[in-house]
């Protein structure tokens, strides 16, 4: 067969393992370095393969034993050409480390003693380099320890022993489905190293990767019809592979972002760990000037703003302080240049995600988050809490948040709609609108939450109340909207506790109402968010976690409810809430009280919405099952 010229189709080797064929000078593409690159085969049939052959990925990336034992040791002597020469965090078995403006050594006294043609100075400490790759740009540059090298080693060897023989067709699904809508890994840099051995990626970042992946195994052909591996091994694991206590290297951020990903295992302490690491790294400085690969720079601003979603985000579910501030964060937003996937070379197969959508997606994550940012700093940090001393005050601060909010959802292309789908293609974009949804509620939470406290006026009340529920009923059109291919696509970290949010918002809006048609309307959709999220739990496991914790709300809320007790009637929450949008009187006099019962006067139990035999308490079934579940008029 005639070969054709490289412009025209990927080598033999890029095409059989599915990724960007890269020219390089010479004659072997950035992939192909240490082997032959040809142009020779036909393109592959598709076809089903059996359960006991090997897939030609598999054989794609077998090595030898002995090459196991021989990893490169450093990418810059690499033969022929490599996207991982001249690199700052991608070396092998080696750790970089930033220096500040007030660490040791100076940085006046490096500018004056280095080596100017190389940008590098060489400390007195024969194993320690010190790179320069722009202006406050410098790093300590250490060899790996060989202890920790060998028991990297170790950890990879058990690691592949668990996934074997199902390490290549894992790490495809990966880059099918996850990579499209959560970016922070470097396709082609991912597969070179794999492809020579999985002895060149770090223990965390390749169970990460073969941990998530796992999340999706009936959607690979070569995998549906066998028996999942048993990873108990491999979670047991988890704890030592994010240990960041002897280095700190970007792989291993990007591995406990994935980490963090999975259902059920967001952890905030990680996420502390990952801005320290981070900031170990030099991830908060804008490295666009810097001296080191353009591809590099497109890794290290996404695997930044992934942080940065993932710090903000946990900071509003877990209600903690945001570790990562503006005056510390200077990288600049994501632009089109900083994501190298071809958008033409969407995965074919089915049930794969769509490479354009997820990257709008995750840079209008970004965005959306800024505003986040915006929100916790004006509204949740402990000094914000003072200034505001009346709602009218909170209202005012809040209405450029809410104007901020507004531009970013009128500015979405019309590639994101939720509507929109592809026929066979798992989509992402779910997430996005249900992270705007929480933003919405977020606020709106803040001032029912703060009526509370300092009562605005009646008519003022109603409106800011009113736009309360409305944002309600547009969570619940949300969730209606939503097809079996947004449900079974990659959804954030925060996705479940989002969902959680809203329906502790929702919970609280019941728990303040003092009206009984605005209270039956609550209730009412208070019943189709709890119904939504259970009919779709079996296809979306974050949902299940939404369900458990706005049971639990529920069950905090029976406690505040009105109660009848032998000889007189106690009072709760919702009384507390009557009497404060009553009128106040400047000062009291020591006679001036007011009976529990007065409180009560005007006020409808919960229980008036509910069918005879359901009682709103924590030991009831109420939340459980609402087909016996009426209101009346």
């Amino acid at each position: 067969m005639t070969s054709l010229t490289r412009p025209e189709r990927p080598c033999d080797y890029c095409r059989r393992v599915k990724q960007k064929c890269i020219p390089a000078p010479g004659d072997s593409c950035a992939l192909c370095q240490g082997r032959r690159c040809t142009f020779i085969e036909a393109p592959p049939k598709k076809k089903r393969k059996q359960s006991n052959q090997v897939t030609d990925e598999a054989e794609a990336v077998s090595v030898s034993p002995d090459a196991l034992r021989e990893s490169p040791q450093d990418y810059s002597r690499l033969p022929g050409a490599s996207l991982l020469k001249h690199t700052l965090g991608h070396q092998h078995f080696r750790t970089n480390c930033y220096i500040g403006s007030t660490s040791f050594p100076s940085r006046v006294l490096l500018d004056l003693t280095r080596v100017q043609q190389h940008d590098s100075y060489r400390a007195s400490q024969s194993s320690l380099d010190i790179r320069r790759v722009g202006e406050n740009g410098y790093f300590v540059i250490l060899p790996d320890k060989d202890d920790i090298i060998a028991e990297q080693l170790d950890l990879l060897d058990k690691i592949e022993a668990v996934i074997s023989p199902h390490g290549p067709a894992l790490v495809d699904l990966y880059f099918r489905i996850v990579h499209p809508s959560f970016p922070i890994l470097h396709k082609d840099v991912f597969l070179e190293k794999h492809s020579r051995s999985y002895r060149e990626l770090t223990p965390a970042c390749l169970a990460a990767v073969y941990m998530l992946a796992l999340n999706w195994w009936s959607y690979s052909i070569d995998l549906a019809d066998l028996a999942k591996p048993d990873i108990t091994e491999l979670e047991k694991l988890v704890s030592s592979l994010m240990a960041f206590d002897r280095a700190a290297k970007v792989s291993d951020i990007q591995a406990g972002l994935l980490f963090l990903q999975r259902p059920g295992h967001d952890s905030w302490r990680l996420t502390a760990q990952l801005v320290a690491t981070a900031e170990e790294v030099g991830l908060h400085r804008d490295c666009s000037d810097w001296q080191i690969p353009e591809w590099e720079k497109g890794v290290r601003k996404r695997v930044a703003w992934a942080l940065f979603i993932q710090d903000k985000w946990g900071a509003l579910v877990h209600g903690r302080p945001s570790h990562i501030k503006a005056d510390n964060w200077e990288v600049p937003p994501l632009v089109l240049d900083d994501f190298p996937e071809n958008v033409d070379e969407d995965h074919a197969e089915q049930g794969s995600s769509e490479v354009e959508r997820g990257i709008l997606i995750f840079m209008h994550m970004s965005s959306l988050t800024q505003i986040l940012s915006n929100i916790i700093d004006a509204l949740f940090t402990v000094q914000a809490a003072m200034n505001y001393p009346t709602t009218v005050d909170l209202l005012q601060a809040v209405k450029p948040l809410q104007l901020q909010l507004k531009s970013w959802y009128t500015g979405l292309p019309s590639v994101l709609d939720l509507g929109t789908t592809q026929p066979r293609k798992l989509s992402a974009t779910g997430q996005l609108y249900l992270a705007y949804l929480a933003a919405e509620v977020t606020l709106h939470r803040a001032i029912i939450e703060s009526d509370v406290r300092r009562p605005l006026e009646p008519d003022l009340r109603q409106i800011t109340r009113g736009a309360a529920v409305m944002r309600l009923r547009s969570v619940i059109d949300f969730l209606k909207r939503l097809k079996p291919e947004h449900m079974q696509g990659f959804w954030h970290f925060a996705s479940g506790p989002s969902l959680a949010i809203i329906g502790t918002f929702s919970l609280v809006l019941l728990a303040t109402s003092t009206d009984t048609i605005e209270s039956k309307d609550i209730f009412s959709l208070i019943a189709e968010f709890r119904w939504l999220l259970n009919i779709n739990s079996s296809s979306a496991d974050f949902t299940k976690t939404a369900i458990d914790l706005l049971r639990t709300n529920a069950g905090l809320l029976a406690r505040f409810r009105p109660r009848q007790s032998t000889g007189a009637k106690q009072f709760g929450f919702r009384d507390t809430i009557s009497r404060s949008h009553e009128q106040e009187q400047p000062k009291r006099g020591s006679g001036a009280t007011q009976s529990p019962s007065e409180g009560r006067a005007s006020q409808t139990d919960v229980n008036d919405f509910l069918s005879p035999g359901i009682d709103m308490s924590a030991d009831q079934n109420w939340f459980y099952n609402f087909e016996d579940f009426e209101l009346h008029s």
